[in-house]
């Protein structure tokens, strides 16, 4: 496990504990109900659904079928709860709440808003709309649902993106090659000059967005008047695999042989395996490459060429 890896399970354990202690999970006393937090997760279930089977409960909440049964059990003798015999099904019954369980639950629901209601009372709207992304995004990407939901775009760049870059490609390089901050550094000096120099129609920043979040980058750059660049080609971890590196490069190619560039270049090391296949399928052909120490690695550097 790397640094990086070890540090994200602990923040995500570190999470687990803050938001058990924070929800009330710990006692057995939810909000001042009487409530154990799964008896109130089973309440709050029942009063949602207009007739449900015990087996859909049990699959749903997660809950040992056997667990379940005993709070369905407690909830029925104090006359929360009515059991129908299922039309579908005659082994099977459909639960409601009765008006007594109702009543029951009415507390537990009123104490969970104003307890939401107060968390945002104390922030501003700028941090209520933080405090609203965040958790959607907790929930996509603990449950998985992003990476069946979310379509990346490409767009050019705006106000705040070229930090983006150079941040991105400062920690990325260092956490899976181990590279050094000169390279950062470096990366630095190019996104100042693109942005001092930048020259409308000749050159462009395409950058990848997934969920509205910057995700990736490719620079297309004036070598000469007959040359573009390409620089700069970059996909986070948690976009990868999506097919944005070779959409980069190609939003790359089409604008250069658009603004009228004859051919494009590029320099990069051979361990970028990954873009180096990019890179060949898209046609660039290994014109020289020799040994460097840079970014306080050996490494071997390669330029290549592409004919628009």
């Amino acid at each position: 496990m790397t640094a990086s890896e070890a540090a994200a399970v602990a923040a995500i354990r570190r999470f687990g504990r803050f938001h058990t202690r924070w929800i009330g999970a710990l006692g057995g006393n939810l909000h001042g109900s009487g409530f154990a937090l799964t008896e109130a997760r089973v309440l709050y279930e029942l009063a949602q659904r207009d007739g449900c089977l015990a087996v859909e409960l049990a699959r749903d909440l997660d809950l040992d079928p056997a667990y379940l049964s005993r709070i369905l059990k407690r909830f029925e003798a104090q006359g929360w709860l009515d059991r129908q015999r299922s039309d579908a099904d005659g082994r099977a019954f459909r639960l409601r709440l009765t008006r007594a369980g109702q009543a029951a639950f009415r507390p537990l629901d009123e104490a969970s808003q104003a307890q939401a209601e107060a968390i945002l009372a104390r922030l501003s709207p700028a941090e209520r709309g933080r405090l609203v992304s965040a958790l959607a995004d907790t929930q996509a990407l603990l449950s998985g649902e992003r990476a069946t939901k979310s379509r990346p775009v490409i767009r050019e760049h705006r106000a705040g993106d070229i930090g983006w870059v150079v941040s991105a490609h400062g920690r990325l390089y260092a956490e899976e090659y181990g590279w050094d901050l000169s390279f950062e550094a470096l990366v630095a000096e190019i996104a100042a000059q693109f942005l001092r120099e930048f020259k409308p129609g000749r050159e462009r920043c395409f950058i990848a967005e997934l969920d509205g979040e910057p995700v990736g980058s490719s620079f297309v750059v004036a070598e000469d008047a007959a040359t573009a660049k390409l620089r700069l080609v970059l996909v986070e971890k948690r976009a990868q695999g999506l097919g944005l590196g070779k959409a980069l490069v190609r939003e790359a190619i089409g604008f250069a042989r658009a603004a009228g560039y004859r051919r494009m270049v590029l320099w990069t090391n051979d361990i970028l395996h990954a873009a180096r296949a990019i890179y060949i399928a898209e046609g660039f052909k290994l014109v020289a490459e020799e040994r460097h120490h840079s970014f306080g690695q050996d490494l071997v550097g390669q330029n290549w060429e592409l004919a628009l």
